[in-house]
């Protein structure tokens, strides 16, 4: 059903704690183009609309109304010069967040060749849980999680010691 290159690990830890802390009844908005993780929470029953690729440091509007239960921002504010604004604006009550964290032996991730695809911001976990603190959520449950990769050498070594990625769920205050 998917490719080889299929993050597993990511999507597996994913999944699980989405389903520790939602329901299949609860109407989601999936920050971000329709993608494998979208599709594959989709296809476990959950409800889940995407946004269309709008560039959410400007365009908001699907944030601001109260039509959904969840908003799930799964590596998407990272690439974001503002997430202040659009965590600050979002109304559902329940946020589901994941970003990639900074790693001291490695420069922030920027694409070759797709602009968009550039993070502006890799947190650390203080940095996170104060975003999300300074634009009214409650943080009640979070996890870290670590990412190898399939290669020999010193990074590879160290990305599997040290925590790539933290999942966050959070309530409106």
């Amino acid at each position: 059903m998917y490719s080889k290159h299929f993050p597993h690990k990511r999507y597996r830890i994913t999944q699980e704690f989405v389903d520790k802390h939602l329901e299949s009844s609860d109407k989601i908005l999936d920050l971000g183009v329709d993608n494998p993780l979208s599709q594959r929470l989709r296809a476990s029953g959950y409800n889940i609309q995407n946004t269309q690729g709008e560039d959410l440091d400007i365009e908001r509007a699907m944030v601001q109304n109260d039509h959904y239960d969840v908003v799930t921002a799964f590596e998407i504010v990272e690439h974001l010069l503002n997430p202040f604004s659009l965590l600050s604006e979002i109304q559902a009550p329940k946020l589901l967040i994941s970003v990639p964290l900074r790693l001291w032996f490695a420069k922030a991730y920027q694409s070759p060749t797709d602009e968009r695809d550039r993070h502006f911001h890799e947190f650390e976990p203080w940095q996170l849980r104060w975003l999300l603190e300074k634009t009214g959520w409650h943080i009640i449950d979070e996890v870290q999680f670590t990412n190898p990769v399939g290669k020999i050498g010193i990074r590879p070594l160290l990305r599997l010691i040290t925590p790539r990625y933290i999942l966050i769920y959070a309530e409106k205050t």
